[in-house]
């Protein structure tokens, strides 16, 4: 895609893993803790990196969080289905995160507990730079995903319906500021697509402006070549973006 591979950080993941943990003793998914109950470290994502002693400085830092419960213990499908849910991926592919950590958590009933928590302590010092943007499915990329189902995530990305296509994303810095003009895809020699924009004007869930998705509204075809394109501003400065990936 572009982006800087992160490092793991022990501590971070001393947090991620005592929430797992948390997770697991309570058979909840959350990312809010409750004092008193087995397992509280923090209520927050910052108050459980506090406890694990990660120092935060007091100002341009980021932190993020994604977890996901499945009756698997694979990662690898694990991650797979947080970059199908277009919120998590947002978190995942935040270009300023420098450091990540995780934990995984296994139920007496099979049932794990994924958690990866990320950070970056300098804002100014990392990510893409002003008026840059990636994507994904990155250019080129191969076995994409057809469907996904937007009721497995929470929030709910596609209210009234379940089954869509899989979601294309952008992804600026989370200092700047990423403003669509046309975003849209279509099967190689097809018509373009139906879709749900998805961005930070018109979408209270996503909490930052720094990116912008399109979920097709029905699932894609197999093993067919799309293409996508983008136009729009980072940062006030012209961007424009054609790509194409082939599903699975």
């Amino acid at each position: 895609m572009g982006l800087a591979i992160v490092s793991e950080n022990p501590i971070i993941s001393k947090a991620a893993q005592a929430h797992s943990d948390y997770q697991r003793l309570n058979q909840t998914i959350t990312h809010l803790e409750v004092p008193d109950r087995p397992g509280y470290t923090g209520v927050t994502l910052a108050d459980r990196l506090d406890a694990a002693h990660y120092q935060l400085p007091p100002v341009n830092y980021a932190y993020g969080e994604v977890i996901s419960a499945a009756g698997y213990t694979s990662g690898i499908l694990a991650a797979e289905s947080l970059l199908g849910a277009i919120y998590h991926r947002f978190v995942v592919f935040e270009p300023k995160f420098t450091q990540a950590g995780v934990g995984a958590a296994t139920a007496t009933n099979g049932y794990t507990y994924f958690t990866t928590n990320f950070a970056s302590n300098d804002l100014f010092r990392a990510g893409l730079g002003s008026g840059r943007l990636v994507a994904f499915p990155f250019p080129g990329q191969r076995e994409v995903p057809t469907t996904v189902f937007s009721d497995q995530e929470q929030p709910d990305p596609v209210p009234d319906q379940n089954e869509v296509g899989y979601p294309v994303s952008v992804h600026a810095d989370i200092t700047s500021v990423v403003q669509v003009d046309t975003f849209t895809i279509h099967p190689r020699g097809g018509t373009q697509a139906a879709t749900r924009l998805l961005t930070r004007e018109w979408d209270k869930n996503i909490s930052f402006p720094s990116v912008a998705a399109i979920i097709p509204l029905y699932p894609l075809q197999p093993k067919t070549d799309y293409d996508v394109q983008f136009t729009g501003t980072v940062d006030d400065i012209l961007v424009s973006l054609s790509w194409t990936f082939k599903t699975q």
